[in-house]
């Protein structure tokens, strides 16, 4: 005995009764699937159903389908006009006979829509340098409208705060590569070249590509975060109505700001860096100050220095533009700010690598 239905045997009849809605489906699934189509029955009467939606009615018009499949069909008996008319309307339409299945692309299929999908945000995001290319240049042809309160802002912010972690970062790693490499050295007894590796090392690789990477996480987050925010919040649409422009004002200053920050946090990080290494040097090779200095100044050309230089401003330029780009990228929701800060941060530091690759095929052709 079920609370939806009842077998008469001496009529034939299945009995509906109760409640036949989405709130009862899974309780009446259960009850459809426990009849015995040997049962013998082959009328069904709907008398006293209470109540019928057309969640109810799909269900009944499924178990009939797949009744008279391995039996005759049930003659329908007492039903009420409307729980007819929706049983039938649920039975034609084929969207209601089951529950579509979403079959997994193929890889060739996933692969091709990732390359349209990459060259989509690729052409969205050189046309958003242009963009920002074009409003540069007509502000700097009227540099009095530069807001150069949201340069110094962008400056202090990014550059005087950050200068804490990158000095200690710098230190901690000038120590950790003169430990590495003065092991190997002090086996062929040659500690003072522990010099040479180290300024070269530090000055045209480890410090502008370490102080890039932080900044991406530090600041490029914080930018796509504040752009972001405010895109959910309406206040970029707010500037465009008062006519100022979100990318003179917004935009171009964290540009400008880490343009001039990431050459000086170099010079900072290299200062550090080789600190570490120098007081490594004495406790580890015993090599002196004064002799660590000395070999520093003849060993190390000033292209070396030159060369980490050129890359950090690049470096500056493909934080902030990514930042940017992916806080605009952003849609009304909180969970979007998170998706495109990791997105801007990851994006960041992968082609702040591939550049640094590329600056070292350029300086090998150039000899620097």
């Amino acid at each position: 005995m079920s609370k939806f239905f009842s077998v008469d045997h001496a009529h034939k009849t299945l009995r509906c009764r109760g409640v036949w809605t989405l709130k009862t489906l899974m309780s009446l699934k259960k009850s459809l699937s426990s009849i015995n189509v040997s049962s013998g029955v082959s009328k069904l009467d709907g008398k006293t159903i209470e109540s019928m939606d057309s969640a109810g009615a799909l269900v009944l018009s499924q178990w009939l389908k797949s009744f008279s499949q391995e039996t005759s069909p049930l003659a329908l008996e007492n039903f009420k006009e409307e729980h007819l008319k929706l049983i039938k309307l649920v039975s034609l339409d084929e969207k209601w006979s089951a529950v579509p299945l979403h079959k997994k692309p193929s890889i060739l299929t996933r692969l091709g829509m990732l390359t349209v999908h990459n060259i989509l945000e690729s052409y969205q995001f050189l046309s958003f340098i242009g963009e920002i290319t074009l409003a540069g240049l007509r502000l700097f042809t009227r540099y009095r409208r530069i807001p150069w309160r949201s340069v110094i802002s962008t400056i202090e912010v990014t550059g005087v705060n950050a200068l804490p972690i990158i000095g200690l970062l710098s230190f901690l790693i000038g120590i950790v590569l003169t430990y590495q490499m003065g092991l190997q050295l002090r086996n062929y007894g040659a500690n003072i070249y522990i010099v040479d590796f180290l300024g070269l090392s530090l000055l045209r690789e480890f410090a502008p590509l370490i102080t890039a990477i932080i900044i991406a996480g530090r600041s490029g987050s914080a930018f796509t975060a504040q752009l972001g925010t405010m895109k959910i919040r309406e206040e970029i649409d707010a500037l465009r109505t008062m006519g100022i422009s979100p990318i003179e004002l917004l935009i171009i200053p964290k540009g400008i700001g880490l343009f001039f920050v990431l050459p000086l946090l170099t010079v900072w990080a290299s200062l550090f860096g080789l600190l570490g290494g120098m007081l490594m040097s004495k406790f580890m090779l015993d090599i002196s100050y004064a002799e660590f200095l000395h070999r520093f100044y003849e060993a190390i050309p000033i292209r070396a220095y030159a060369a980490g230089m050129i890359k950090a401003p690049v470096f500056g330029l493909i934080i902030a533009a990514i930042g940017c780009y992916q806080g605009t990228k952003v849609t009304g929701s909180a969970t979007s700010v998170g998706e495109k800060t990791t997105t801007s941060v990851v994006q960041a530091i992968f082609f702040i690598i591939v550049m640094d690759a590329v600056f070292s095929v350029i300086f090998k052709w150039l000899h620097i």
